[in-house]
């Protein structure tokens, strides 16, 4: 009973009325829409926006205020991600929002006040910038740690404030949450206080848990040590996956096909031979299928059957450039439109490539319960490995993708992409 009593003593982290007021997610966004929405209105207009109620007015407010709610909504969606620093989203979101805004009112031909707008963006920017900077210094998060089983496996990153326990109490301690492996055999005293942290609304985690929020990696041992009906993918979104793959692609083939021509004749003048490379590939549901690529390397070179690390005599000049900024995968929008591809999902190994994998990494073939992609998460995080260690880890990001399928996170990838494509982080 005295361990119990002591127990009730403690408190969650930001857990008193004032933390929970100014860190909640909700309260920040309905003060955002006030300072960034409603001042600048009041500033232009003075109170004569309630009493001198005009259609311009109206609909410049609503669409200032939607225009905000999106921004902030994309970015709270992507920053649940692991790696995604929410600073970094603000300004080209909430950028990108306003732009959508004025551009579809004016399409309507909808009168809108310019100064309420312009001054409603960049308070939304100053705002958000400094709310996010100077929440960050307490969002980091505190976590106890039962030190039985694994934990050691999973516990490590920087990131976070990791608080070994010695015993099972927290004592004057405040955390977000606590970590427990929990297939340890652990005695009655561990056993009891993790269910009265749960009681005290203290949450507890399983160590393989954080171990993927952090590092974006289901953690790979035996079949048995994974549950695959968690890694199903949500079927609704892949059916609305499908059709927002064939409206992209439709919608960039335009602007790409005139850079395909362009390459296509800078390849045959750097090296003679088709400017065309084709190879099987294994795709969705392990059915083989023709990827197209540019053709990078040189005619009638053999190779080792993937991409070599460093400096590759087999590639050209050009294949050089294009492999770098992702070129040479642009006729794969083909293969997105013909069914064999997405443009997010885990990167098509070739049949044979895939058939060594699987006999050297664990239960390899469950990353083609989707379709693969032109970019994934591996890719973005990782680049590109060929040895079968680093195949692993890209493994271990397939698996995550997979777990956590979904609109939000192909948006952070293809974010990443565009970087990718911008700075050629992880060429081959």
């Amino acid at each position: 009973m005295e361990t119990f009593t002591n127990f009730m003593e403690h408190n969650r982290r930001h857990s008193r009325w004032y933390e929970k007021l100014l860190l909640s997610y909700r309260f920040n966004q309905a003060l955002g829409l006030i300072i960034a929405v409603l001042f600048p209105a009041l500033f232009q207009w003075n109170w004569n926006l309630v009493t001198e109620w005009q259609a311009e007015r109206c609909v410049t407010l609503l669409g200032t205020a939607l225009a905000y709610l999106v921004a902030i909504v994309a970015v709270h969606s992507l920053v649940n991600f692991p790696r995604t620093k929410a600073f970094l989203y603000i300004i080209p979101f909430i950028t990108m929002s306003y732009i959508v805004m004025v551009a579809v009112l004016l399409s309507l031909h909808i009168e809108i006040a310019t100064t309420q707008i312009v001054l409603s963006y960049l308070i939304a920017v100053l705002y958000c910038s400094l709310g996010y900077q100077i929440s960050t210094r307490y969002r980091t998060r505190k976590l106890a740690v039962v030190p039985f089983g694994r934990v050691h496996e999973f516990c490590h990153d920087q990131s976070v404030d990791w608080r070994w326990l010695e015993k099972p109490d927290l004592e004057t301690m405040r955390v977000d949450g606590v970590v427990a492996d929990l297939r340890a055999d652990l005695d009655d005293g561990w056993q009891k206080f993790l269910a009265d942290c749960t009681i005290h609304r203290i949450p507890v985690f399983n160590a393989r848990q954080i171990h993927e929020s952090i590092t974006g990696r289901v953690h790979l041992d035996h079949l048995y040590e994974n549950k695959f009906g968690s890694l199903t993918p949500s079927e609704n979104y892949e059916f609305a996956k499908r059709i927002i793959d064939v409206f992209g692609v439709l919608l960039v083939l335009p602007v790409v096909l005139p850079i395909m021509l362009a390459t296509m004749i800078i390849i045959k003048r750097d090296d003679p031979g088709p400017a065309f490379f084709n190879q099987q590939r294994m795709g969705f549901r392990c059915r083989p299928f023709k990827l197209f690529k540019f053709r990078s390397m040189y005619m009638n070179h053999d190779g080792l059957g993937f991409t070599s690390e460093g400096e590759d005599p087999r590639i050209t000049r050009v294949g050089k450039v294009i492999r770098k900024y992702r070129i040479d995968e642009l006729p794969q929008l083909f293969n997105v439109l013909k069914g064999d591809m997405s443009l997010i999902g885990p990167r098509p190994e070739s049949c044979n490539l895939a058939e060594w994998y699987e006999r050297d990494v664990p239960f390899f073939n469950y990353r083609h319960v989707v379709r693969p992609g032109i970019s994934g998460w591996a890719q973005v995080e990782l680049g590109y490995a060929a040895e079968v260690e680093g195949m692993t880890k890209k493994l271990e990001h397939d698996f995550y993708y997979i777990k956590n399928f979904s609109f939000w996170l192909d948006v952070l990838i293809v974010i990443r992409t565009i970087k990718t494509m911008l700075t050629g982080f992880g060429a081959r």
